[in-house]
């Protein structure tokens, strides 16, 4: 899709990070974008700070969790501007420590927003932008989709997730002008890693858990990347009906780490490491 001006672009997860920039982004390609986020009070100053500007953004509260808010946000888009053409299935939460702490109320919660809210976001839009024959999905995944790390686990199984589903429907839309991307980020200066301020009733992480995730934290603050740059790197992949989506140049040398002990049937061992 080369021309973004005057298109509608959906954003999840838009009021913060990632999505606020992509939103950023897309407003300055003069595109008209829905904010969405489970966050009311910063959707709102968001969408409230970029109207001023002159901004043309529609704020709509969802959870990507239930597929009714996400049906609904459908709705609204299309009641509102007629048309949707870019869909970011971007909203994420970074679930972190040991493995063998987790329980069930973590696993649907990671679950949820990453994988299933990506779902939601693809069978909802989907058939939308495919009846149009016109569009493009940019799914969130991450560096954590395509290798692995420790105190990460139940982050880097649903990353994997959004990468095999992204690929899957990659090859399902072959023909009917609708692209896909998948977006591999590394490190980037967000709060994903404060993500539990979001977490359902009950399942807040354990001081153990937060002391696990302090070193990843402090890691982003010092290594991250700006969002801006994501941003720009997605609207490249866009334009250029590119799959891949990566940020850092260590990306797929980590990766290829991966594929090369597979090749030899070695041990997992540390993409990091070399």
């Amino acid at each position: 899709m080369r021309e973004l001006e005057g298109k509608v672009a959906v954003v999840t997860g838009a009021a913060s990070g990632i999505g606020r920039a992509l939103t950023e982004r897309f407003v300055a390609e003069g595109m008209r974008v829905v904010m969405a986020d489970v966050e009311e009070a910063r959707l709102v100053h968001e969408a409230t700070r970029l109207g001023a500007s002159g901004a043309d953004v529609l704020a709509v509260l969802t959870d990507v969790t239930n597929p009714d808010d996400v049906a609904r946000l459908a709705d609204q888009t299309i009641g509102h501007y007629g048309a949707v053409h870019v869909v970011c299935n971007n909203a994420g939460v970074a679930p972190g420590g040991p493995m063998l702490k987790t329980t069930p109320k973590d696993w649907q919660w990671a679950v949820g927003v990453n994988v299933l809210g990506v779902a939601y976001g693809v069978t909802t839009f989907g058939p939308i932008l495919v009846a149009q024959g016109e569009g493009h999905i940019v799914n969130t995944a991450s560096e954590a989709g395509l290798v692995t790390t420790n105190v990460l686990g139940m982050y880097c199984a649903t990353k994997h997730a959004v990468v095999g589903m992204s690929e899957a429907l990659y090859r399902e839309l072959e023909g009917t002008g609708v692209g896909v991307s998948a977006l591999c980020p590394n490190l980037v200066d967000t709060d994903i890693f404060l993500s539990e301020r979001n977490r359902p009733h009950g399942a807040a992480l354990s001081t153990d858990e937060n002391a696990t995730m302090a070193p990843l934290r402090e890691a982003i603050r010092a290594m991250g990347i700006a969002p801006t740059q994501v941003a720009d790197n997605v609207v490249s992949a866009i334009r250029e009906g590119r799959f891949w989506v990566f940020t850092h140049e260590a990306t797929l040398p980590a990766a290829l780490t991966r594929f090369e002990d597979l090749r030899a049937g070695r041990d997992p061992t540390s993409p990091y490491s070399r």
